[in-house]
């Protein structure tokens, strides 16, 4: 969601605003009845043993999350901003040829659109209901530092990156040019790691880093799969990533500002390279109007029997996510004039998409 936002506001050439809302949880009217015990040193003395009924949320509740985006999605609805169908996370006002587009990360918020006036006369009243910092610009929202330059933006997560290496006592390691050996081969066998927690902790954060390092997808969904169990080859697969990303701590994403005509989706997907299963991994990656807005590696639930089965089911799920993402562009909106282009490099897959006739060697594919 937030690389769509990106990409439309580089190609419309709209400002990027970053608010933070305080004491975020403690917004929320309950609905629900809870009662919780008199808090240390405010102890009613006439009545020590009675416990409070709460009307708002605190910190800790399970509700209090729910509660405060209930209380801001009122205030947004009552301001002609409308929920997307697509993403909730995701509200948008438009008024004639006026758009805004509000996204909500808990107590995180960026906005932009086309009109800055509105803009600040909405900032103001949101304000004047909650207790809200004007961050300015967008430079850093969770964990992804915004750098402007001339073409749009370039976003990546270099301190983010560096925080992993440190916490992996590897920032005085040495670099390599690949996050996977060539002949890498995954198995469960070997002698089981020592610190599954530390295995576990490293490899949530590469998930996290996948945001703008795409080229991180395919060797951190490798490594996903040991959670469980980790030996230490695997933590040895881990560590060759992050000598990877020592060496390319810069890297990240550009958003630049062609025209907004195209969405285009790439589909790839491997045949039973998963030895213990044999199982595929696809991937793809979907860009608009030339900048990347989706990205995925992840292994099939099931066993294709051939080359042409993993393409296809690579297809199919590439096909699913254009297609989420030309709803979201619908609402928003924002839909390309032309047709989603989805490209594979797999002659039968493409023949088998193309030709329904076909579908009845295909049989074992629908079962």
């Amino acid at each position: 969601m937030v690389h769509v936002v990106l990409a439309l506001a580089t190609i419309y050439g709209w400002s990027l605003r970053q608010l933070d809302v305080r004491n975020v949880f403690l917004n929320g009217n309950l609905t629900e009845t809870i009662y919780m015990e008199q808090p240390t040193s405010f102890v009613d003395a006439k009545f020590p043993h009675h416990v409070c009924q709460l009307q708002k949320a605190l910190y800790g509740l399970k509700q209090a999350p729910r509660a405060w985006f209930q209380c801001l999605s009122n205030f947004l609805l009552a301001k002609v901003f409308a929920c997307s169908k697509t993403d909730t996370s995701l509200f948008i006002f438009k008024r004639g040829n006026t758009i805004i587009y509000l996204l909500v990360y808990v107590d995180d918020i960026i906005i932009t659109g086309s009109d800055t006036t509105l803009i600040q006369s909405f900032v103001t009243s949101l304000h004047n209901e909650f207790s809200v910092k004007d961050l300015g610009a967008l430079g850093y929202f969770l964990g992804l530092e915004v750098t402007y330059v001339e073409s749009g933006f370039f976003v990546s997560q270099a301190k983010y990156a560096h925080d992993i290496l440190a916490r992996a006592g590897l920032l005085d390691s040495k670099p390599v040019d690949t996050p996977l050996a060539a002949s890498e081969s995954f198995l469960s066998k070997g002698e089981p790691f020592h610190d599954p927690t530390l295995y576990r902790s490293l490899v949530g954060a590469l998930q996290y880093l996948t945001i703008t390092r795409p080229d991180l997808s395919y060797a951190v969904n490798q490594v996903s799969q040991y959670l469980q169990s980790p030996t230490t080859s695997h933590f040895q697969s881990v560590k060759r990533i992050l000598c990877y990303v020592k060496g390319t701590i810069s890297f990240g994403l550009t958003f630049n500002k062609p025209p907004l005509t195209t969405l285009v989706g790439y589909s790839n997907a491997d045949w039973a390279r998963y030895i213990e299963t044999r199982r595929s991994t696809y991937g793809y990656l979907i860009y608009l109007g030339g900048n990347l807005v989706s990205c995925s590696a992840k292994k099939q639930p099931t066993i294709s029997h051939s080359s042409c089965e993993s393409e296809y089911r690579a297809m199919a799920n590439s096909a699913a996510e254009i297609i989420w993402i030309t709803h979201l562009l619908r609402e928003l909106p924002a839909l390309p004039t032309d047709q989603p282009t989805l490209l594979c490099d797999n002659k039968s897959a493409i023949f088998l998409g193309q030709n329904l006739v076909s579908h009845k060697r295909a049989k074992h594919i629908d079962i």
